[in-house]
């Protein structure tokens, strides 16, 4: 089959013939239908922190078409379209049976999207609701992520909340934020490139990076600082950042995926009483409920998407990415082209 492979740290992926995957004993073989990029797939082909060795097929934001079952597969049949979770666990320890594989002893994330066909767990496959496309369907994993930093702040109605980094997870966070009741949703980056999408998705409001970014975030606040700061960049000195903008006793929420060590005025946290959260991964049920948001309303999650490519041109649009322009959540349909 056709996929887009991982050669060495710092060269672009590239489309080459790999051996197709089997079904195995209690686990699904899918026509891939999309795959989203993702930020920590870029991270991934530049930072020797994710171990890559050369030859993998990465991608775990996909969906597809279930085309053949393993031994002991129970719940899925070929002709299911479903999502698929990137989190493989051993299925029987507690964590696992709790929805929450990222935690048991077992765990991998697992990539193999960026290919014609993909195999996994049954586990870690969720069937689309009637009505929900395979297209929409490679969603449900951004979505969940970043319902998972939600939930880990525990922000309530009427919040008001700040999402600094206008990227896929960021906007999926102003998404959420407003669907639950946070009654002021800001989103600041460095360029307004995403501006129109974020207020698409929910966001009150949108400012720009720089001098008295502060004062202009309260004044969109209603004239406070905001209560939540989600931090969705993952670049060295941005949580110090969220800390100088949330407001006292307030919550700093941390998204971003950053590799280098990072530094902070410890001082100017505890004299705020800030609590800094992280948030990695997600359950099972929110990626249950990710999926559910995909059926619609006001703010739909499908305007993160900004393109579909085909899998023979995917890598010039991953390599692309790397330079902020006004492409979000970019698809690659391995069928387009073929």
């Amino acid at each position: 089959m056709k996929a887009a492979i991982f050669d060495a740290l710092g060269k672009p992926l590239r489309v080459g013939e790999v051996d197709q995957p089997e079904a195995g004993r209690g686990q699904v073989l899918l026509e891939v239908c999309r795959c989203g990029i993702c930020g920590s797939d870029l991270h991934m082909t530049e930072d020797a922190t994710f171990g890559l060795q050369g030859g993998e097929v990465i991608g775990h934001e996909f969906s597809g078409e279930v085309i053949d079952v393993g031994a002991g597969v129970t719940h899925l049949k070929p002709g299911d379209h479903v999502s698929a979770a990137p989190l493989r666990g051993c299925g029987t320890c507690a964590a696992c049976k709790r929805g929450e594989p990222a935690w048991c002893a077992r765990f991998e994330l697992i990539g193999g999207g960026y290919a014609e066909y993909a195999a996994l767990d049954e586990l870690q496959c969720r069937k689309l609701p009637w009505g929900i496309s395979a297209v929409d369907g490679a969603l449900a994993e951004p979505l969940a992520v970043a319902l998972h930093g939600i939930l880990r702040a525990r922000m309530e109605p009427g919040a008001r909340v700040l999402i600094v980094g206008a990227g896929a997870i960021g906007l999926a966070v102003a998404f959420w934020a407003r669907r639950m009741g946070a009654a002021k949703v800001v989103v600041a980056d460095l360029h307004d490139h995403q501006r129109d999408r974020a207020m698409d998705l929910g966001a009150t409001d949108f400012v720009l990076s720089g001098e008295d970014m502060a004062a202009r975030v309260n004044e969109a606040c209603g004239g406070q600082p905001p209560e939540i700061v989600f931090e969705c960049v993952g670049k060295p000195g941005l949580i110090d950042h969220c800390v100088d903008l949330v407001a006292s006793r307030g919550k700093v929420l941390v998204l971003g995926l950053c590799t280098a060590p990072d530094h902070m005025d410890s001082f100017r946290a505890i004299s705020k009483e800030v609590d800094i959260v992280m948030s990695v991964f997600f359950t099972m049920p929110e990626f249950d409920m990710a999926i559910r948001a995909l059926d619609g309303g006001v703010y739909a999650p499908q305007n993160l998407i900004s393109d579909n490519v085909p899998l023979l041109t995917m890598p010039e649009a991953f390599e692309a990415l790397r330079v902020r322009t006004t492409q979000c959540k970019v698809l690659v349909d391995p069928k387009a082209g073929v």
